[in-house]
């Protein structure tokens, strides 16, 4: 039976050495393609469907129509039945080849009967890297919205390789071993088709395992072109985490008994066990029983207080998903994952692994600081629901906002948990000490306090270690939530800066939350980079706020305030805009395609200083050719055709000298791919006349 258990734990601090994450080679990540999204908000928000609530929602309160319904775990699995069995159906109504078919991953549904569909796809049987995307469907069954991973035709030239499968295999074990990988040979290898940068090409993905040189499990996932050899793509599959024993006091836990033992075995929660490691590395090791149903005596001198450390933490992530967002479960599925403490000997460090589908923790250094703290918790278990939702790719722009993710969500755990022992705020390790002057490891108001995450986003910032990369996501949330300047929040001190100078007004912590997890859950794929990430938060807060509410406005104003698109009154210096958010898909190689921005009431030309804030998604922006058209019929040059530029999207804003045009009349941004093999689409973009 279930029992709630008690321990007691004391909060200590003390310095201790960190190993540093070590940074990953960066490739072009291929942008979401989030076509139909604004379409789906002026469907959903503005027009309503049938059956749904009001099309407006009351103001600062999330529309029912839009949200999420709360399953169960029988009710999700039914809807995953329901989408198996009709897959076969929804690859032709969107469009896909003969060859290609799709696996249903996940099922949400909101309170209209719209469902959003996550799928993963295969290739003449073949998995497909890259080829994720989310169907939105209408109660009456007709699709809303396709976001996919790629936009690129899924086609390859054939099946059989020219490089053999041990030259694959030999790379990526000689990568892991320049990494500090143990493993002399590869756990897997299997041919894959890969879809997420470019044209789609047959390839090999090789899996090296063993142990990193800091003592970690490996899960090295290379990449490799099957025709030429090459690497396209590498990512370590086991998520890291930081962090130090941070003792929360007396608390209660959910434990089983069975005849005299009791076991840490929470019932109440998917049947979540916590085992004991004794210092080894591989297994689950000893599930944690004893008479007693007393557990730890706040030092480490009792194995079990890291136990309950873990016991608890795990309880509050569980709790904070299932409160907050009605999640069940990290998949969902009400099924609980699994802790192991004491691995390795003074191993500092924690992480999550989608393999075993568990969460283990070192002792840190000398063996004498646990790495079992609520947000070390909360941020790792987290990798595992963006694992089971949009799985966001572990390097480049993605995997910064992979490793954002965990550390928003792990500060919405310390905030829901409301310990006086550890309370809520927007610091990551504060109480770790790894500076070894009381500074935390990470700041989410300005992160670049910490010496090397980036406050804001730049076109080089997917080169950067992912954990330093995912500074302007968490500079955004706090944005969002907070907004900007100097304030006292839960009595820490925080003064964050924007990017371009301009205040930022939150709309608080629950609703920040909401935007993001909708967006994880609903708008990204695989490949999501930063422009990806405003769109669909975008998204997510015009269908659950309405496009025209504060909250919408907010969410463009905190990503302008993190270099991210432009601000919700247009560019950086104000002025009167006028904006177009009505996805216009760009064809492969094809005819120039426009989209039309109408703008009145003005007097007089417009000035020598239009500012025209272009947002393109394209896997290789230099194939593509951008004009301005004023309403005379002139074009204006804003981009030429670069085959070198093999960069991702245009997020740019161009100055236009637009004197000699009219300002009222018809505009046009006119956009033409001139070479094969990448699509993409125009998201949006806004006049600025300041």
């Amino acid at each position: 039976m279930q029992k709630e258990s008690v321990l007691r734990t004391d909060l200590s601090r003390g310095r201790t050495s960190h190993t540093p994450h070590r940074r990953t080679t960066h490739r072009r990540t291929a942008a979401v393609a989030l076509t139909g999204v604004a379409a789906l908000i002026a469907v959903a928000v503005q027009s309503g469907t049938a059956g749904a609530a009001p099309a407006k929602p009351q103001a600062g309160k999330a529309d029912p129509a839009h949200s999420a319904v709360r399953l169960t775990p029988s009710q999700r699995a039914e809807l995953i039945r329901d989408a198996d069995a009709g897959k076969a159906a929804a690859a032709r109504q969107i469009g896909l080849g003969a060859k290609e078919k799709l696996v249903v991953k996940d099922v949400v549904k909101d309170g209209d009967g719209t469902l959003h569909t996550r799928y993963e796809r295969t290739y003449a049987g073949l998995p497909v890297l890259g080829g994720d995307l989310v169907v939105t469907t209408a109660k009456s069954g007709k699709t809303m919205d396709v976001v996919r991973a790629t936009n690129a035709t899924l086609k390859v030239t054939g099946l059989t390789p020219a490089v053999p499968k041990a030259a694959a295999e030999k790379q990526a074990v000689q990568r892991a071993k320049a990494l500090g990988g143990t493993r002399p040979a590869a756990d897997s290898v299997r041919k894959v088709i890969w879809a997420a940068t470019g044209k789609p090409v047959l390839a090999y993905e090789t899996v090296v395992g063993g142990l990193q040189d800091d003592g970690t499990p490996n899960q090295l996932h290379v990449v490799t072109d099957a025709a030429t050899g090459k690497k396209l793509y590498e990512y370590q599959g086991v998520k890291n985490g930081i962090g130090n024993t941070q003792y929360s006091g007396q608390v209660t836990l959910t434990t089983t008994q069975s005849g005299s033992n009791y076991t840490l075995t929470d019932g109440a929660r998917g049947g979540h066990k916590t085992y004991n490691l004794n210092k080894g590395t591989s297994g689950t090791g000893t599930l944690f029983s004893q008479t007693s149903d007393t557990w730890g005596n706040g030092t480490t001198s009792n194995a079990a207080t890291a136990g309950a450390d873990a016991h608890y933490g795990a309880a509050l992530t569980w709790d904070f998903y299932k409160s907050v967002f009605g999640r069940s479960g990290i998949k969902n599925n009400g099924v609980g994952a699994y802790s192991r403490v004491h691995y390795g000997n003074a191993y500092v460090n924690a992480f999550w692994d989608d393999s075993c589908f568990c969460m283990t923790y070192g002792d840190g250094t000398g063996n004498v600081k646990p790495l079992t703290s609520i947000d070390v918790a909360g941020h790792e278990m987290s990798h595992g629901v963006t694992s089971s939702t949009a799985n966001l790719n572990y390097s480049g722009e993605s995997g910064g906002l992979n490793e954002a993710t965990s550390d928003i969500m792990a500060a919405g755990v310390e905030f829901y948990a409301n310990n006086a022992k550890d309370p809520g705020d927007y610091l990551v390790g504060e109480k770790i000490d790894i500076n070894g002057d009381g500074t935390p490891l990470r700041y989410m108001d300005k992160p670049s306090k910490d010496g090397a995450s980036k406050d804001n986003w730049y076109s080089g910032i997917g080169g950067v270690d992912v954990h330093y990369s995912s500074g302007p996501a968490n500079h955004f949330f706090y944005l969002l939530s907070e907004g900007s300047g100097a304030k006292v929040v839960g009595g820490v001190s925080y003064d964050s800066p924007t990017a371009d100078g301009l205040p930022v007004t939150g709309i608080g912590r629950d609703k920040a939350l909401q935007i993001w997890y909708r967006a994880l859950t609903t708008k990204w794929t695989s490949t999501t980079n930063y422009a990806g990430a405003r769109t669909g938060t975008l998204a997510a807060a015009g269908e659950l706020y309405g496009t025209s509410s504060a909250e919408y406005k907010a969410v463009q104003d905190a990503w302008a305030g993190v270099g991210v698109g432009s601000r919700s009154g247009g560019g950086g210096g104000g002025g009167t805009s006028y904006e177009s958010t009505t996805p216009v898909a760009v064809p492969d190689n094809g005819p120039a395609v426009t989209s039309a921005i109408t703008v009145s009431g003005r007097t007089g030309n417009a000035p020598s200083n239009l500012q025209v804030s272009v947002d393109i998604t394209h896997t290789w922006r230099g194939d593509l050719v951008i004009d301005l058209v004023g309403p005379s019929g002139t074009a204006y040059r804003l981009k030429n055709f670069s085959s070198s530029d093999s960069a991702d999207d245009v997020n740019e804003t161009y100055t236009v000298n637009a004197s000699a045009e009219p300002a009222n009349g018809t505009w046009k941004l006119r956009v033409q791919d001139q070479a094969t093999y990448d699509t993409g689409t125009i998201n949006g973009w806004k006049l600025t006349f300041p």
